[in-house]
């Protein structure tokens, strides 16, 4: 990582913007002109002055999701006579990813360089078509440090960070170049005022492969995310969100360095959010003391998978499902209005829809209250056990989402960064 005063330079340079599309856009009503004062002559009632209101709160959702681990299954269930298309697969978020106003995923593997042919575990590389079809789906941008980072080597974290900008994606986590190695920004207009979002990607190690330089794979380090995190918040970024990859596979229990390392960075008060991915199964949702303003810091230990190969079959039945996270933001007074003081944006709602991989229909993914009279390949009972699953792992500190998030204005603007 670099240092915090690097950081804090990129981050407040005058850069340009990406936008991939546009929703309707949200406009804010203006207030009425009021009338004008009674003279002395008039013989009207004065018009009293009207009481200071608060303008509207600006809102908006974050969308978050699990591990992209495309297994060769998956590419040969997305196969085409032409090429991929992993549409069909994705299509049972749609609403969810294109309801969220900001939606990130944790693309856990590289892209296969050019030239090359994809691969599996243990040494993954997966097709451009994957990124294509996440960014059509609606999905804002990704972190990618994990421990499958550099199976491919400099070369596939470089045909990953080509892939993305190819598709005006986001990327954190890792980076091509030095420079590249910053928080990504995402900037949102809500309320007549502008948040700036910034993400962060850390991972525990890399399989033991060589990281082919230091700011090639961000690396746990709880100070460093500290420093990135103060810049960032320095710079003007309104929401610090870090995705850290960590724990053991398999496993509900967070470890206990997951605990502290999550503990470190609530008790900074620098960072608003942790989306925990790696173990591959749901684990717990909390709320931290600590965090921003001493509120309170929210923890997804992890999210468990996404799009995989893997449930009761292969790897333990809890790898079939996972967290889609909805977090809700708030700022209050968002609006600019005389009198009325424009409150920090804030973490006010934090709540998962169960999701599962029905990986004998060809890996299709379903919302589990979706599909609660079961499948052609799952049965009824099976979508039950899998749903108390997810909801024994996530625990009660956070309800389960029953209704999809629906965008509240445009959608974000990636800021792109320096080559």
């Amino acid at each position: 990582m670099v240092a915090a005063s690097v950081v804090l330079i990129v981050l407040s340079a005058t850069i340009g913007v990406l936008v991939r599309q546009v929703r309707p856009q949200t406009e804010a009503s203006s207030g009425d002109e009021g009338l004008p004062r009674a003279t002395a002559l008039s013989t009207a009632t004065p018009t009293p002055t009207p009481t200071p209101t608060a303008d509207p709160d600006a809102t908006f959702t974050v969308v978050a999701a699990g591990d992209v681990l495309p297994h060769l299954n998956v590419l040969t269930s997305a196969r085409t006579a032409d090429g991929y298309d992993f549409s069909p697969l994705l299509a049972g978020l749609d609403t969810w990813v294109a309801g969220a106003d900001l939606a990130l995923c944790h693309f856990e593997v590289p892209v296969a360089p050019a030239g090359t042919k994809p691969s599996g575990y243990p040494l993954f590389g997966t097709v451009d078509a994957l990124v294509a079809d996440q960014a059509e789906q609606g999905w804002d941008g990704c972190s990618t440090a994990s421990n499958h980072s550099v199976d491919r080597g400099q070369a596939g974290v470089e045909a990953t960070i080509s892939s993305f900008d190819t598709y005006g994606l986001g990327h954190v986590g890792t980076a091509a170049t030095q420079a590249q190695d910053t928080p990504q920004l995402y900037r949102l207009t809500r309320a007549g005022r502008t948040f700036t979002v910034a993400h962060l990607s850390v991972t525990y190690g890399t399989n033991g492969m060589p990281v082919p330089q230091p700011w090639t794979v961000d690396l746990m380090d709880a100070d460093e995310v500290v420093a990135q995190a103060t810049a960032a918040r320095a710079a003007g970024a309104d929401l610090v969100l870090v995705s850290v990859h960590a724990g053991t596979e398999y496993r509900t229990e967070p470890t206990q360095d997951q605990i502290d390392f999550d503990q470190r960075l609530a008790d900074s008060g620098q960072v608003d959010l942790v989306i925990g991915h790696h173990a591959h199964v749901p684990q717990p949702i909390v709320q931290l003391a600590g965090g921003p303003r001493g509120a309170g810091m929210w923890v997804a230990y992890g999210l468990g998978n996404a799009i995989s190969n893997q449930d009761e079959e292969c790897c333990g039945a809890a790898t079939s499902s996972g967290e889609l996270l909805v977090v809700q933001i708030t700022a209050t007074g968002a609006f600019p209005a005389q009198d009325v003081a424009a409150g920090p944006a804030t973490v006010t709602g934090v709540s998962y829809a169960p999701i599962t991989v029905d990986r004998r229909s060809g890996h299709r993914m379903h919302l589990l209250t979706d599909i609660a009279g079961g499948t052609a390949t799952l049965s009824a009972t099976q979508v039950a056990e899998r749903l108390a699953r997810v909801e024994e792992a996530a625990g009660t500190a956070a309800p389960v989402a029953t209704t999809a998030p629906t965008a509240t204005g445009d959608l974000p603007v990636v800021v792109p960064r320096a080559g």
